[in-house]
């Protein structure tokens, strides 16, 4: 896909991840609409990042139906066609941070997790799937985690909870679904994000909260030995916008190794036969 003139709607550009991703599609020459809801100090930074003429900022809760439609309604009247979706929205109870969903503090976590991290993720695609079918070519990128594959288990049980897992397992069949939905025309695929800078690792109140142990045990289960950054997400979803014309429907793991980690390769043995 040529990037340069397109429309994008990128969620999460109030903070790291969805921030740099934002960034990386701008320099590209796409026009950006950025919804807000929380976080007033990073979503005023990302406002006066992106004060351009050429993007626009919304404020919409993308759990409420009725917002969403408004939303996709501006974006309609702003844009008239979107090129590109980027799903990136999720609510996360870390383990160490908020402890067992039994809580009466945590009554509405696990439906919070659900509601954000993949309910809303199915709002925003319907409501602005007529609007992704309006030009020749358009893609969109599911944002996930490796929650999904390893639940609340290993050095990740405690940055993992239940309810996210789940929902991360359920955005997979929406990657297949709209893949199918989409086609031929709109490419609908998925990065499964493992510990990465800003969401499960350094820069988190979860990462700072784990001991100097829960730490190292989480970096030698990872193959590369370091956690991720935002600038690596926002490098691959490039690529899956501009390079990655023939990929759909597909899932690729940005985890540096963490899946695979904890088990290692024996030698050889030398045989009997």
């Amino acid at each position: 896909m040529n990037l340069n003139g397109t429309k994008a709607l990128v969620l999460g550009a109030s903070r790291g991840i969805g921030r740099a991703i934002a960034r990386k599609l701008a320099g590209q020459g796409v026009a950006l609409a950025l919804p807000w809801h929380d976080w007033p100090e990073s979503c005023r930074e990302m406002e006066e990042e992106f004060s351009s003429a050429d993007h626009c900022t919304i404020k919409v809760d993308l759990r409420d139906p009725d917002e969403v439609r408004s939303m996709a309604a501006q974006i309609a009247d702003r844009f008239g066609e979107l090129h590109i979706l980027i799903n990136n929205i999720e609510r996360g109870g870390m383990p160490v941070v908020h402890g067992s969903y039994q809580r009466p503090v945590n009554r509405d976590q696990w439906q919070l997790e659900m509601d954000t991290t993949l309910h809303a993720k199915w709002l925003v695609f319907e409501e602005c799937l007529s609007l992704l079918r309006k030009p020749d070519e358009a893609a969109v990128v599911n944002i996930s985690s490796i929650a999904a594959l390893t639940g609340r288990s290993g050095p990740a049980g405690l940055l993992f909870n239940d309810g996210y897992s789940a929902a991360n397992r359920g955005v997979s069949a929406l990657t297949e679904t709209w893949a199918r939905r989409g086609a031929p025309n709109i490419r609908v695929n998925e990065i499964m994000l493992g510990l990465i800078e800003q969401r499960h690792g350094p820069g988190t109140r979860g990462w700072e909260l784990l001991s100097a142990k829960n730490r190292q045990e989480l970096l030698e289960h990872t193959l590369l030995k370091r956690t991720g950054t935002p600038e690596e997400v926002a490098d691959t979803v490039l690529f899956l916008l501009r390079d990655g014309g023939f990929m759909t429907g597909t899932t690729i793991r940005l985890d540096g190794g963490f899946v695979l980690g904890g088990d290692t390769v024996p030698d050889m043995p030398g045989g009997v036969v």
